[in-house]
């Protein structure tokens, strides 16, 4: 396989490949005439064809398994027809068995923790209840031309239009896609712990996005031993056993004292700062920080009855510098990206005994523990939680000290 002398890339080409180990994004890396390529839809161990579908020169591109020659024993039909190349994007695994993609996820962990923070760690990647199908309880879904829901293709803005998703909860999406949609509108929907649906149109008319809730907008969600209600379309684990399972983890690592100083930072509603508030007790105090205004009114009227719980609402990097100090435990659930240096600094600077870390992001993650290991915090201990299958997404909580 040669360069394209037109195109200066191999886009479109066809390549055999004997497909190496699983990376960080839903893919497996393959290499070919010394460049790299990142295959999607293969497992370890195959032998490919693979057509490229993304080429920008340099050392590597991307390409997806078009024709499997070499089968892995962990491969099997996927359930959704649309895990395919070309088709959806939503999806990485759907060809390997739950195990499996377990396995892949845990290998992805244990890699960028090596990479990324120096740490030789076995990790397992522990299945939530429910199964791997039939969990998804949020999505968001865009109309193409021709109106009909459904999911962009991966790296992608092309629509593939669905009349259902096997990994989203049963009856989430019936009233979703037995409609037509202006073009181009983005449509969330999710069914919250009660089995209620709740429907907004994100519609972009002449440069404005309107938003219209056409149901509910309240959802109740159960979790930690309390009944939630919050915006439907504000953050929540997406995964029906995820929060109550990420807030058990909390409260046996964070091990808050009694009458003692705990922060939660991103605290979304405050799932964590309801765990911590129960440990330190009336006389305590846990400062729950959250960006999201929404989602501070949200966890207000949900933990009035806490009043140990304060609530600031804005940016976590900009608000610890006034937190209150020394603090005994600090958990932490950031974005995608991670925490990054500025909060790193800042929590270590209230001297934490322990330090939990949320993370939906194993590279983050890793990179983060390494910063936390530059003032002296080792990891004693992570878990890892499927709490995305079919998908390469993967639920880690840290715990440092």
């Amino acid at each position: 396989m040669s360069v394209d002398a037109s195109t200066g890339t191999w886009l479109g080409r066809t390549i055999e490949l004997e497909v190496g180990a699983v990376a960080h994004g839903g893919h497996c890396v393959a290499r070919a005439e010394g460049r790299v390529v990142f295959v999607r839809h293969a497992l370890p161990g195959e032998r490919v064809l693979a057509s490229v579908t993304e080429d920008k020169g340099g050392s590597f591109c991307r390409a997806d398994a078009v024709e499997v020659l070499e089968a892995s024993p962990e491969r099997v039909e996927p359930p959704c027809p649309l895990a395919a190349p070309g088709e959806c994007g939503g999806c990485d695994w759907q060809h390997a068995t739950p195990g499996y993609q377990r396995e892949l996820k845990a290998a992805v962990v244990t890699e960028q923790l090596k990479r990324l923070a120096g740490i030789e760690r076995d990790v397992v990647v522990e299945a939530l209840d429910g199964g791997p199908l039939d969990w998804r309880s949020r999505v968001r879904l865009v109309a193409g031309k021709d109106g009909r829901a459904g999911f962009r293709a991966h790296h992608s803005h092309r629509v593939i239009a669905i009349d259902d998703c096997p990994i989203t909860v049963p009856g989430a999406l019936d009233d979703v896609v037995s409609r037509k949609w202006r073009p181009g509108s983005e449509i969330e929907v999710t069914k919250d712990g009660e089995g209620q649906v709740h429907l907004r149109d994100l519609s972009t008319v002449h440069g404005k996005t309107r938003s219209r809730q056409l149901a509910g907008g309240i959802a109740v969600q159960h979790a930690a031993g309390r009944d939630w209600r919050l915006d439907a379309h504000g953050f929540w684990q997406v995964h029906p056993a995820a929060a109550d399972t990420l807030a058990a983890v909390v409260a046996e690592w964070a091990e808050a004292p009694r009458d003692g100083v705990a922060w939660d930072l991103y605290a979304g509603v405050g799932l964590f700062a309801s765990v911590l508030a129960e440990q330190v007790g009336p006389r305590g105090r846990v400062l729950a920080i959250e960006s999201g205004r929404r989602a501070v009114v949200d966890g207000e009227e949900n933990l009035a009855d806490l009043p140990q719980v304060r609530w600031r609402s804005g940016r976590v990097e900009h608000l610890l510098a006034d937190a209150p100090k020394p603090v005994d435990v600090v958990v932490l659930d950031p974005p995608r990206k991670g925490a990054g240096k500025a909060v790193v600094d800042s929590i270590v600077e209230g001297s934490p005994d322990r330090i939990v870390y949320v993370a939906c992001d194993p590279a983050a993650l890793a990179r983060d523990i390494a910063l936390f290991a530059g003032h002296g915090y080792g990891l004693v201990d992570l878990r890892a939680f499927d709490a995305f299958p079919m998908t390469h997404h993967v639920e880690c909580v840290a715990l440092l000290q």
